[in-house]
């Protein structure tokens, strides 16, 4: 009797296709011995598999500069495919998993991951992650500001002596040294971007120099309000105020479509005062425009986990709407119940106290 194998991890990742370089949104699987690839999550059959025995995993992946958060999985026969994840604690989960399965498949034995070409030596003890997340701390955190330089306004920023000045005052480096080599680990990660020509330029040198301790090199946290802009109107000042607001939950969901009625992976990012949920298409490279805006002020979301029009579809279960103020209705679904869950929990959250 064949044992069927144990799902670890499951949810949308962006894959780069193997043939042609177009990257496709896809419902990912990662079993015990495998990784399995949809392009639906209904789908019965996956339209790829990738064999975990004698693979490796690189992350960071620096290999596509417009891309955050990408991933290389490298077959036992020295195929590579590219995977990208909506933020950085989802691909750090994937990675983390992957590797665990390969460890178990190889017997127990440890796993040593492949270095990239702008990989840095760290102490085990690092944790970046966790040190991101009290960067972006909004009381203790390195402050965001809006920037001026070259006739541009930048965003939700920071200047890349303030990262060091931040670093040593919290006393996470003993010197300005330690604390380059520490943010060039968090550029590399891309946990921290970089936001105009000066800081983008260094970005693409080796490691130790991919980032600037400097007061003219500007930075932004990848999963930000960021965004640049010129002399503007009245009205694209309006429109740009969407984006000022702090970044709540994010990551990807099935949408239906407001014409066609037809179901598309995209990326979620909602923020709160202003409350707006903004839509991405995972598969594009820089995510500077988002493809639709929804106010969340005085919404009502409620889990739906039968299509509120009786309509059949292959979109069932974890299914939510939201319905605006204007009343314009959101049809979306989730991965899972707890995901369901959180979903509309934050969402309330922040239309019951965001402008």
């Amino acid at each position: 009797m064949e044992v069927e194998a144990k799902v670890i991890r499951e949810g949308y990742l962006v894959k780069k296709g193997t043939v042609f370089n177009s990257w496709k949104a896809v419902w990912a699987v990662l079993l015990e011995d495998g990784i399995e690839f949809y392009r639906r999550k209904s789908d019965r059959s996956p339209k790829g598999v990738l064999p975990l025995k004698g693979s490796s995993v690189v992350s960071p992946c620096l290999d596509y500069s417009k891309r955050a958060f990408v991933f290389k999985f490298r077959t036992d026969k020295s195929q590579e495919h590219y995977l990208q994840a909506s933020h950085g604690e989802e691909r750090d989960a994937w990675v983390k998993d992957m590797k665990r399965a390969i460890q178990f498949i190889e017997g127990g034995q440890t796993f040593a991951r492949k270095s990239t070409r702008k990989s840095i030596k760290l102490a085990s003890d690092i944790n970046l992650g966790a040190l991101y997340h009290s960067m972006k701390d909004p009381e203790t955190g390195v402050k965001e500001h809006k920037l001026n330089k070259d006739k541009k306004i930048f965003n939700h920023c920071f200047a890349g002596s303030s990262v060091i000045d931040w670093l040593l005052s919290t006393n996470f480096v003993r010197n300005r040294r330690e604390g380059i080599l520490l943010s060039a680990a968090l550029v590399c990660d891309g946990y921290i971007q970089a936001a105009e020509e000066k800081s983008k330029e260094a970005a693409e040198q080796l490691a130790e120099n991919c980032f600037l301790d400097d007061s003219d090199a500007y930075y932004y946290f990848a999963d930000s309000g960021f965004f640049s802009e010129g002399n503007s109107s009245d009205d694209e000042d309006v429109l740009k105020a969407e984006f000022r607001g702090v970044v709540i939950k994010q990551g990807c969901l099935l949408k239906q479509g407001h014409r066609r009625k037809n179901w598309k992976v995209r990326k979620f990012v909602l923020r709160d005062d202003p409350a707006y949920l903004h839509y991405y298409d995972p598969a594009a490279g820089e995510q500077d425009e988002p493809l639709g805006s929804i106010h969340l002020r005085s919404c009502v979301v409620t889990a739906a986990d039968d299509h509120p029009d009786g309509k059949k579809s292959d979109v069932r279960g974890n299914l939510f709407e939201i319905i605006t103020a204007d009343e314009v209705h959101y049809l979306m679904q989730a991965a899972t119940r707890e995901e369901l869950t959180e979903w509309i929990k934050v969402i309330k959250k922040v239309a019951m106290s965001g402008k």
